[in-house]
C-alpha cells in the first residue's frame, strides 16, 4: 500500500511559509514595550524592516475580511462605515465617489474595473510613518498595525529608504469579484 503524497503546490507554500522571515512586531506586548524605549522614527522604521523582510502574508487579501482592518471596517467617515463603502465599491455604485473618501481612512483607491458588475478593485493602505491609518488604529489602541495589516495584504509595494527619505510601504489589497 503507498501513502498518499500531498500536491506539488501544497508542498510549496509550505516551504515559503516555513523560509519566510519572523516578524516580532506581529506580538502587540513586544510591540508596545517596544515602543516605550525606543524613539517613534527610529520604531517605525524597524517594524518596516521586519515587514519588508517577512513579505506580504496573504493571509486575507479582501479588505472586506481582513483581520488587520476590522476595528476599521465599524469607524464612520463621511457619514459610513468603511464596512459600506468596500460593499458599495464592490457593488459598482458611486463610481467617482470613493477616491477621496478613502483618503479619510489613509487608503487610496488604486484601480475599480468599471467594465463589469460586480466591481473588482485594488486598495493600497499606507504602512509609512506619516500614515493617517495610524490615527485611527491609535484611538483604538491597535498599535502594530502595520505588521498585521501586511500579514493580511496580497502584496506590498516597498520603496527602499534613501538618506533623504525613510520607507515608504503599501500593504495591497484586492475586492475581488463576487
Amino acid at each position: 500500500m503507498t501513502e498518499p503524497t500531498t500536491p506539488a503546490p501544497t508542498k510549496r507554500a509550505a516551504a515559503r511559509a516555513a523560509n519566510r522571515a519572523e516578524n516580532p512586531y506581529l506580538d502587540a506586548e513586544l510591540h508596545t514595550r517596544m515602543r516605550d524605549y525606543t524613539e517613534r522614527g527610529e520604531a517605525i522604521t524597524k517594524e518596516l524592516r521586519a515587514i519588508v523582510e517577512r513579505g506580504a502574508g496573504k493571509r486575507g487579501p479582501d479588505p472586506r475580511t481582513a483581520h488587520a482592518l476590522a476595528p476599521l471596517r465599524g469607524m464612520v467617515k463621511k457619514g459610513m462605515t468603511l464596512a459600506e463603502m468596500f460593499s458599495r465599491i464592490a457593488a459598482g455604485t458611486e463610481k467617482g465617489l470613493w477616491e477621496p473618501w478613502m483618503s479619510a481612512f489613509g487608503m487610496e483607491l488604486r484601480s475599480v474595473n468599471y467594465t463589469g458588475s460586480p466591481r473588482n478593485a485594488c486598495i493600497s493602505l499606507d504602512l509609512g510613518d506619516g500614515a493617517k491609518a495610524n490615527a485611527l488604529f491609535a484611538k483604538l489602541n491597535v498599535f502594530n498595525w502595520r505588521s498585521l495589516a501586511a500579514e493580511d495584504c496580497a502584496e506590498l509595494k516597498v520603496q527602499k529608504p534613501t538618506d533623504k527619505t525613510l520607507f515608504q510601504a503599501h500593504a495591497i489589497f484586492y475586492i475581488d469579484r463576487g
